[in-house]
């Protein structure tokens, strides 16, 4: 899989400094590897492995700035038979920690119900995960421009309209209320359409040391499979977010956001045909 993903902010004054948390590299974990990959930013960046096994880069921008530009890209190679098992490397926090809900993934009545519903008279196998996916999908339906990052699980449900990260929120805290550790995963999703694509979101379930960490797109109602790129996991959004970061002065900001996934060789081979057209 190529990718390609520019991440832009305007903004309406000068910043003075600012400073972005940067998830943007596929994980090196089972069932999928980096074969290249480049990242472009202004300032001084840093890159570290932080606590849930994540590639991230600290970026620091301290001149004066009214543009911020972000650009990753770079070759995936995905297994085409991953069936949804993420797995489990050496080194990885404990599946407990995984099991403590967060403002995004707290549980209340509604979340219970539908936890106990799915799943509370059975064991967490993959066959009752899915129940619980289509519970989550009928409980909230996909529909953009409703919610944004800060929206909680619990709110997703009251008003029964979400995007991906809001159904992932819902699957995570409906699996830990009902004690099955779950985590939250970031990433990319080709559906094979060379093109423009948004940035996904989809969730993991521990199914036991035999199993591992089972993966389930809740906005399609399956588990993950080739196509899935994962680049960050973690207790919420907040931990797995592509680009997070604050900064001093600048008002308000425009950021827009350019995914492109294709075959290897496809987008360079695009690219450079619209160059040359121009």
């Amino acid at each position: 899989m190529q990718i390609r993903h520019e991440t832009c902010y305007v903004y309406e004054e000068p910043v003075s400094y600012s400073i972005q948390s940067l998830r943007l590299t596929p994980r090196p974990e089972a069932g999928q590897r980096v074969l290249s990959w480049r990242i472009t930013t202004p300032g001084v960046r840093i890159e570290q492995i932080d606590a849930y096994g994540n590639v991230t880069h600290i970026v620091t921008v301290e001149a004066p700035h009214r543009e911020l530009r972000i650009v990753v890209e770079g070759v995936a190679d995905i297994a085409e038979d991953r069936t949804g098992v993420a797995g489990f490397a050496a080194g990885e926090l404990s599946p407990l920690a995984f099991l403590a809900p967060t403002a995004l993934t707290r549980s209340d009545v509604r979340i219970r119900d539908l936890a106990e519903r799915h799943l509370g008279r059975h064991p967490a196998r993959r066959s009752t995960l899915l129940d619980l996916v289509a519970g989550v999908r009928q409980a909230v339906a996909y529909e953009a421009g409703i919610t944004d990052v800060s929206h909680s699980a619990i709110e997703a449900l009251e008003m029964g309209v979400g995007v991906c990260q809001d159904q992932a929120h819902a699957f995570i805290a409906c699996c830990r209320a009902a004690g099955v550790p779950a985590r939250y995963v970031s990433g990319y999703l080709y559906t094979g359409t060379s093109g423009e694509v948004a940035s996904h979101a989809w969730a993991d379930a521990w199914l036991g040391a035999d199993e591992g960490w089972v993966s389930f797109d809740v906005t399609h109602g399956a588990a993950t499979g080739y196509g899935h790129c994962r680049l960050a996991v973690g207790r919420d959004y907040l931990d797995a977010a592509p680009v997070r970061g604050v900064r001093r002065g600048g008002g308000r900001e425009i950021m827009s956001v350019a995914v492109r996934l294709a075959p290897f060789g496809t987008l360079a081979a695009s690219q450079a045909q619209q160059h040359q057209q121009q």
